[in-house]
């Protein structure tokens, strides 16, 4: 399982003109599930994530988590995220999950995210989607569960 996470000010997401997610100051996480992926990976990107210290203390050290901050996380499905580039010039999607797999395992990590008491917004699984945000650093990070079929 893949995650870009980036820390954001604001961030929205639509499918065709209409608004399926919305969040404040937070986290947007773009999601991708590998095949051979399990619940564990997504349990394993969730903590890491909920946890994982990307915002700024008082000294302007990043040094607290989003729970920390009561922030926002905005979860948007993303397959092109397993894309392989490394032969011709179109990507391959082999190592993509199925649709099932891919959904189930997308909302597992959602479930656990907001499980954790941290407001949760996504996009809409298969949907073709229009992802606004304001990255805010700008920081951005790649997370790979462990055990990723990716």
């Amino acid at each position: 399982m893949r995650a870009v996470i980036q820390r954001v000010s604001r961030g929205e997401v639509s499918v065709e003109g209409e608004t399926v997610g919305r969040i404040d100051a937070g986290l947007v996480v773009l999601l991708g599930v590998a095949d051979g992926d399990t619940p564990a990976d997504a349990d394993y990107l969730a903590d890491k994530t909920v946890h994982l210290r990307i915002f700024e203390d008082d000294n302007g050290k990043m040094n607290r988590s989003l729970l920390e901050t009561e922030g926002q996380i905005l979860v948007v499905s993303q397959f092109t995220l397993l894309g392989d580039c490394k032969k011709g010039r179109r990507p391959s999607f082999v190592g993509a999950a199925r649709p099932d797999l891919a959904r189930a395992l997308y909302r597992h990590f959602v479930d656990r995210v907001a499980a954790a008491g941290i407001v949760t917004a996504t996009g809409r699984f298969q949907a073709t989607m229009t992802v606004s945000l304001v990255n805010d650093g700008p920081v951005t990070l790649i997370l790979e569960s462990p055990g990723s079929g990716s």
